[in-house]
Protein backbone atom coordinates (compact mmCIF):
# COMPACT_ATOMS: atom_id res chain seq x y z
CA UNK A 1 0.00 0.00 0.00
CA UNK A 2 2.86 2.51 0.58
CA UNK A 3 3.85 1.99 -3.32
CA UNK A 4 0.19 2.77 -4.35
CA UNK A 5 0.35 5.97 -1.87
CA UNK A 6 3.40 7.38 -2.83
CA UNK A 7 2.30 7.35 -7.02
CA UNK A 8 1.25 10.31 -8.18
CA UNK A 9 -2.77 10.93 -9.21
CA UNK A 10 -2.37 10.24 -12.84
CA UNK A 11 -0.14 6.76 -12.79
CA UNK A 12 -2.60 6.21 -9.40
CA UNK A 13 -5.81 6.12 -12.38
CA UNK A 14 -4.01 4.19 -14.17
CA UNK A 15 -3.27 1.45 -11.81
CA UNK A 16 -6.83 1.64 -9.93
CA UNK A 17 -7.91 1.12 -13.82
CA UNK A 18 -5.92 -1.95 -14.25
CA UNK A 19 -6.42 -3.88 -11.10
CA UNK A 20 -9.86 -3.59 -10.60
CA UNK A 21 -11.04 -4.24 -14.36
CA UNK A 22 -8.03 -7.11 -14.65
CA UNK A 23 -9.73 -8.88 -11.49
CA UNK A 24 -13.53 -8.68 -13.21
CA UNK A 25 -12.34 -9.64 -16.16
CA UNK A 26 -10.34 -12.84 -14.89
CA UNK A 27 -14.26 -13.53 -13.65
CA UNK A 28 -15.98 -12.79 -16.91
CA UNK A 29 -13.50 -14.97 -19.16
CA UNK A 30 -13.81 -17.70 -15.96
CA UNK A 31 -17.50 -18.11 -16.27
CA UNK A 32 -17.74 -17.58 -19.82
CA UNK A 33 -15.59 -20.51 -20.39
CA UNK A 34 -17.34 -23.08 -17.75
CA UNK A 35 -20.60 -21.69 -18.64
CA UNK A 36 -22.05 -19.21 -15.77
CA UNK A 37 -23.25 -16.72 -17.90
CA UNK A 38 -25.43 -19.37 -19.78
CA UNK A 39 -28.79 -18.61 -19.72
CA UNK A 40 -29.82 -20.88 -22.46
CA UNK A 41 -33.19 -22.95 -21.35
CA UNK A 42 -33.52 -26.75 -23.00
CA UNK A 43 -37.34 -26.34 -24.49
CA UNK A 44 -39.03 -28.09 -27.16
CA UNK A 45 -40.43 -25.28 -28.81
CA UNK A 46 -39.67 -24.76 -32.45
CA UNK A 47 -38.58 -21.29 -33.26
CA UNK A 48 -37.79 -20.62 -36.64
CA UNK A 49 -36.40 -16.49 -36.46
CA UNK A 50 -32.96 -15.05 -36.08
CA UNK A 51 -32.39 -15.43 -31.31
CA UNK A 52 -29.28 -13.13 -31.53
CA UNK A 53 -29.00 -9.95 -32.24
CA UNK A 54 -25.37 -10.81 -34.07
CA UNK A 55 -21.72 -8.78 -33.08
CA UNK A 56 -22.03 -6.29 -30.18
CA UNK A 57 -19.60 -3.85 -29.81
CA UNK A 58 -20.81 -2.13 -26.21
CA UNK A 59 -21.32 -4.80 -24.09
CA UNK A 60 -20.15 -5.06 -19.86
CA UNK A 61 -17.63 -7.79 -21.41
CA UNK A 62 -16.67 -5.74 -24.19
CA UNK A 63 -16.24 -3.02 -21.24
CA UNK A 64 -14.41 -4.44 -19.09
CA UNK A 65 -11.75 -5.49 -21.34
CA UNK A 66 -11.58 -1.78 -22.99
CA UNK A 67 -10.88 -0.68 -19.03
CA UNK A 68 -8.59 -3.61 -18.39
CA UNK A 69 -6.49 -2.89 -21.91
CA UNK A 70 -6.67 0.39 -21.37
CA UNK A 71 -5.14 0.85 -17.62
CA UNK A 72 -2.24 -1.54 -18.68
CA UNK A 73 -1.21 0.16 -21.56
CA UNK A 74 -1.80 3.53 -19.62
CA UNK A 75 0.65 1.76 -17.46
CA UNK A 76 3.16 1.00 -20.12
CA UNK A 77 2.95 4.54 -21.62
CA UNK A 78 4.15 6.20 -18.05
CA UNK A 79 6.66 3.49 -17.68
CA UNK A 80 7.93 4.16 -21.03
CA UNK A 81 8.27 8.47 -19.90
CA UNK A 82 5.68 8.97 -23.14
CA UNK A 83 3.58 12.56 -22.38
CA UNK A 84 -0.20 12.07 -20.48
CA UNK A 85 -2.04 13.38 -23.92
CA UNK A 86 -0.41 10.61 -25.64
CA UNK A 87 -0.58 8.41 -23.13
CA UNK A 88 -4.15 8.76 -23.46
CA UNK A 89 -4.25 8.08 -26.72
CA UNK A 90 -2.40 5.50 -26.72
CA UNK A 91 -4.99 3.82 -23.66
CA UNK A 92 -7.71 4.70 -25.59
CA UNK A 93 -7.09 2.91 -28.83
CA UNK A 94 -5.46 -0.46 -27.38
CA UNK A 95 -8.83 -0.38 -25.35
CA UNK A 96 -11.06 0.03 -28.44
CA UNK A 97 -8.88 -3.05 -30.32
CA UNK A 98 -9.78 -4.80 -26.99
CA UNK A 99 -13.29 -3.95 -26.97
CA UNK A 100 -13.44 -5.14 -30.96
CA UNK A 101 -11.70 -8.32 -30.30
CA UNK A 102 -13.58 -9.90 -27.29
CA UNK A 103 -16.80 -8.64 -29.26
CA UNK A 104 -15.61 -10.79 -32.66
CA UNK A 105 -14.59 -13.62 -30.22
CA UNK A 106 -17.87 -13.78 -28.31
CA UNK A 107 -19.80 -13.42 -31.63
CA UNK A 108 -18.03 -15.88 -32.83
CA UNK A 109 -18.87 -17.97 -29.93
CA UNK A 110 -22.29 -17.52 -30.03
CA UNK A 111 -22.02 -18.65 -33.59
CA UNK A 112 -20.84 -22.17 -32.38
CA UNK A 113 -23.72 -23.27 -30.52
CA UNK A 114 -25.72 -25.44 -31.98
CA UNK A 115 -29.59 -26.85 -30.95
CA UNK A 116 -29.44 -30.43 -32.75
CA UNK A 117 -33.09 -30.57 -32.63
CA UNK A 118 -34.23 -32.88 -35.68
CA UNK A 119 -36.43 -30.13 -37.65
CA UNK A 120 -39.01 -32.44 -39.77
CA UNK A 121 -39.51 -29.65 -42.27
CA UNK A 122 -35.85 -30.01 -43.88
CA UNK A 123 -36.66 -33.65 -44.58
CA UNK A 124 -39.18 -31.73 -47.63
CA UNK A 125 -37.59 -32.86 -51.47
CA UNK A 126 -35.10 -35.20 -49.44
CA UNK A 127 -34.42 -38.71 -50.94
CA UNK A 128 -34.36 -41.69 -49.08
CA UNK A 129 -35.13 -45.36 -49.24
CA UNK A 130 -38.22 -47.53 -47.81
CA UNK A 131 -37.15 -49.32 -44.90
CA UNK A 132 -40.68 -50.87 -44.04
CA UNK A 133 -43.41 -51.04 -46.65
CA UNK A 134 -45.56 -47.96 -46.29
CA UNK A 135 -48.96 -49.40 -47.29
CA UNK A 136 -50.93 -47.67 -50.03
CA UNK A 137 -53.81 -44.64 -49.99
CA UNK A 138 -52.01 -43.99 -46.17
CA UNK A 139 -53.54 -47.10 -44.68
CA UNK A 140 -50.22 -48.41 -42.76
CA UNK A 141 -47.02 -46.02 -41.46
CA UNK A 142 -43.83 -47.97 -42.66
CA UNK A 143 -40.38 -46.53 -42.16
CA UNK A 144 -37.86 -44.99 -44.41
CA UNK A 145 -34.33 -43.84 -44.65
CA UNK A 146 -33.85 -40.11 -45.14
CA UNK A 147 -30.56 -37.87 -44.64
CA UNK A 148 -31.76 -34.72 -42.41
CA UNK A 149 -29.64 -32.19 -40.72
CA UNK A 150 -26.67 -34.06 -42.23
CA UNK A 151 -27.38 -37.21 -40.22
CA UNK A 152 -29.07 -40.56 -41.89
CA UNK A 153 -32.58 -41.16 -39.67
CA UNK A 154 -35.17 -43.96 -39.42
CA UNK A 155 -38.47 -41.90 -39.92
CA UNK A 156 -42.43 -43.14 -39.74
CA UNK A 157 -44.00 -42.58 -43.34
CA UNK A 158 -47.28 -42.46 -44.60
CA UNK A 159 -48.08 -42.70 -48.86
CA UNK A 160 -50.68 -41.45 -51.10
CA UNK A 161 -49.42 -44.00 -53.80
CA UNK A 162 -52.18 -46.34 -55.32
CA UNK A 163 -49.38 -49.36 -54.25
CA UNK A 164 -47.55 -50.32 -50.94
CA UNK A 165 -43.74 -48.92 -51.40
CA UNK A 166 -41.90 -52.06 -50.54
CA UNK A 167 -38.84 -52.16 -48.49
CA UNK A 168 -35.61 -50.96 -50.66
CA UNK A 169 -37.80 -48.61 -53.03
CA UNK A 170 -36.15 -45.35 -53.89
CA UNK A 171 -38.68 -41.97 -52.37
CA UNK A 172 -38.93 -38.56 -52.34
CA UNK A 173 -40.37 -36.80 -49.23
CA UNK A 174 -43.48 -34.18 -50.29
CA UNK A 175 -44.53 -33.00 -47.24
CA UNK A 176 -44.68 -33.58 -43.43
CA UNK A 177 -47.59 -33.91 -40.99
CA UNK A 178 -48.41 -31.70 -38.02
CA UNK A 179 -46.73 -34.69 -35.57
CA UNK A 180 -43.97 -35.66 -38.29
CA UNK A 181 -44.95 -38.17 -40.32
CA UNK A 182 -43.30 -38.00 -43.82
CA UNK A 183 -45.47 -38.28 -46.89
CA UNK A 184 -43.57 -39.68 -49.59
CA UNK A 185 -44.10 -40.71 -53.34
CA UNK A 186 -42.03 -43.12 -55.28
CA UNK A 187 -38.91 -41.35 -57.09
CA UNK A 188 -38.21 -43.99 -59.82
CA UNK A 189 -41.25 -45.73 -61.32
Amino acid sequence: MEWYSSLELFPKIFWSIALLGSVIFVFIIMTTFIGGDSADLDTDAEIETDTGIGFQFITFKNLVGFFTLFGWSGIACIDAGLSKPLTIIIALIAGLIMMAIMAGMFYYMNKLNHSGTLNYKNAIGGVGEVYLTIGANRSSIGKAHIRIQGALRELEALTDAQVDLKSGTVISVTSVTDNGILIVEQLNK
